[in-house]
């Protein structure tokens, strides 16, 4: 009687253990992230508290509650941490979150490794939801940790607790989406890209719904309004939690009915029957890297574009705000965000966030050849007349342009944002500004063509740490006053705060030397390796 029922449980076990080495590397990166963040902010805070009157003044201004959130519970180290942190952390957790479940579900379904996988026993629904359920105990894990660093700190033990449950909460959504959108689209980028679409307009409801206050409701309908509505350390309240918690659960029996709708390799939504033939851009490796670059790129715009339309509208508030309070002007220069008081500081110091997303979308291009590589749909391609130097060249330069193009709608849009109010900056600086940021996004491209030849597992991982570890530790180091030697050792701690100053040449070219190295040592490995299947 015991062999049937130790052979019906080994997929199970095979399955979670697979998951489990498939995301761990990478959880600990995020749990220790959440968790070290909001300690770090929690000592900080107690060292140096507000003053009454400052407080009094940030509650009262719309520009930081767009940004930042409504600020409730800034009298105590444990509320102006979830009020620092915690949208950054619950976006981090829930970028994450997705990317990873598109990964192990789509992506894996799309390189052909499921196929003799659910020829056996195992259902495509049981395949999902054991893989899902494993990934959903990392937000679990992160939110533990994070109430726990909390509480060692020295914030209050209901506030944390709470504060980490609302994060948990929110990356198991994200959990949820990214396996949902997998069972959507035929893809793993499509599924990525609707993923991703659905936390950006999260995003940006928390943030409208919070600076405007007839629009207030909106926050019932993000995942991050309800994380903000449950206001730890001040009401306590569990109700937005328990609501967001609800949708995961009723998200979570959605995937597993969808995933039994189709069959292996299919999906809910496929392409369009009966439609003539699209060859434009079909003619030859640069137009199809340009072709397979532009959809994507669309969907990076419009995000890139609507965040910074709404930092430009928010211009001339923040900065009038700042010049009032000295205070914060003085705690944003020390961590790391000086020359707000004025509208060109504002511009120079929102345009290096810009560095973050425009070097993940260099780092996520190169990150698709080489899934295309693993999955084997570079085979054919190669075994033609095409070097693999010249297939790297052209999505080197396809990820170059879509970049090139990121930075320009981003200081078009902020131009536009900050001529609406008034405020006062031209199309030149707007564009300067964001073009400034291209020597970072170079060391991304740089730092992934080089993960491609060398580690073609991690690219997008790689790519991505120029910019986004880049800029949170030269956050750190500047809220720590970290030694000079190891502060510099960010590319933000060289990036001039153009157009507040004139660019710094020799740290763009030093930077463009350095991502030229990674581009010709890259394309080494890359020739000279075997293909990764």
């Amino acid at each position: 009687m015991s062999a049937p029922t130790l052979t019906a449980v080994r997929p199970r076990r095979v399955l979670n253990a697979l998951a489990a080495r498939q995301v761990r590397r990478g959880a600990a990166v995020v749990v220790a992230i959440c968790a070290g963040m909001s300690a770090l902010i929690v000592v900080t805070y107690r060292t140096q508290p507000l003053d009454p009157a400052a407080l009094a003044a940030l509650t009262r201004n719309p520009a930081i509650r767009t940004l930042f959130g409504e600020p409730v519970a800034l009298d105590d180290a444990g509320g102006f941490t979830v009020w620092r942190t915690g949208t950054v952390l619950a976006v981090l957790l829930g970028v994450w979150s997705m990317l990873a479940a598109t990964r192990i579900t789509r992506g894996e379904e799309d390189a052909g490794r499921w196929s003799l996988l659910l020829s056996g026993r195992t259902t495509l629904p049981e395949a999902v939801r054991w893989h899902l359920g494993i990934l959903a105990v990392v937000p679990a894990v992160a939110g533990g940790a994070t109430a726990a660093a909390m509480i060692v700190a020295g914030a209050g033990v209901t506030g944390s607790v709470l504060h980490g449950t609302a994060l948990a909460v929110v990356g198991f959504f994200f959990v949820v989406v990214g396996g949902a959108t997998a069972q959507m689209f035929a893809s793993r980028s499509a599924a990525n890209g609707a993923a991703a679409a659905v936390l950006v307009v999260g995003l940006l409801m928390r943030m409208v719904g919070d600076g405007v206050p007839a629009l207030a409701w909106l926050r019932w309908l993000s995942p991050f309004g309800l994380m903000a509505l449950a206001r730890p350390f001040d009401t306590d309240r569990g109700l937005p939690v328990l609501a967001l918690g609800l949708a995961a659960v009723l998200l979570t029996a959605g995937t597993g009915r969808l995933a039994a709708r189709r069959d292996v390799g299919g999906a809910i939504v496929g392409p369009a029957g009966g439609r003539s033939a699209h060859t434009a851009l079909l003619g030859s490796v640069p137009a199809f890297a340009v072709r397979r670059t532009l959809r994507p790129l669309a969907g990076w715009s419009a995000g890139v574009g609507a965040y910074f339309l709404l930092i430009g509208v928010i211009a001339r508030s923040m900065t009038d705000f700042l010049t009032a309070s000295p205070e914060f002007a003085t705690r944003a220069a020390a961590a790391g965000f000086g020359e707000l008081g004025t509208v060109r500081g504002y511009a120079a110091t929102m345009y290096a966030l810009l560095a973050v997303p425009v070097g993940v979308f260099v780092a996520v291009r190169l990150a698709a050849v080489a899934a295309d590589e693993s999955a084997r749909r570079l085979t054919l391609v190669l075994a033609a007349p095409v070097t693999r130097l010249r297939l790297l060249a052209a999505e080197t330069a396809a990820a170059i342009g879509g970049a090139f193009v990121l930075v320009t709608v981003a200081g078009l849009a902020m131009w536009v944002g900050t001529a609406t109010v008034d405020a006062g900056l031209g199309v030149g600086d707007a564009l300067a500004g964001a073009w400034n940021v291209l020597s970072v996004v170079a060391l991304c491209l740089g730092t992934a063509v080089l993960a491609l030849g060398w580690m073609p597992r991690a690219v997008a991982a790689i790519g991505a740490l120029p910019a986004a570890g880049g800029f949170l530790w030269h956050v750190v180091a500047d809220s720590v006053g970290a030694p000079a030697w190891l502060a510099a050792s960010t590319p933000f701690a060289h990036l001039a705060a153009v157009p507040a100053t004139t660019p710094d040449w020799a740290a763009a070219l030093v930077m463009a030397g350095l991502a030229a190295a990674g581009l010709v040592a890259g394309a080494i490995g890359y020739r000279r390796r075997d293909l990764h299947t």
